[in-house]
């Protein structure tokens, strides 16, 4: 699948928002092996964190496939990815 630079940049803010929402829920609930999450708080922490984790890992996947097209090191790209996702978006 062919990607283009602005939908690896959408694809790493998505997955940069749903790493902070886990570091919300583990700062709000408590790391989850040192406290006793209820149910609820931890399927919504398992849940987040599976989300997190599937993001990451279509971020990651997409970026070789985009380094591998463009025949560009995949690290200068991920550096670039990272930078432009970081910065303030339009609106």
């Amino acid at each position: 699948m062919a990607h283009t630079f602005e939908e690896l940049v959408e694809k790493q803010r998505a997955a940069d928002a749903a790493q902070r929402t886990v570091d919300e829920l583990r700062e709000a609930y408590g790391p989850p092996a040192e406290r006793g999450m209820t149910g609820a708080q931890s399927e919504t922490y398992e849940t987040a964190l599976r989300a997190s984790r599937d993001l990451a890992r279509e971020v990651q996947t997409a970026l070789s496939e985009y380094a591998k097209d463009t025949g560009r090191p995949r690290t200068e790209i991920e550096a670039e990815v990272g930078e432009a996702a970081a910065e303030p978006q339009e609106t």
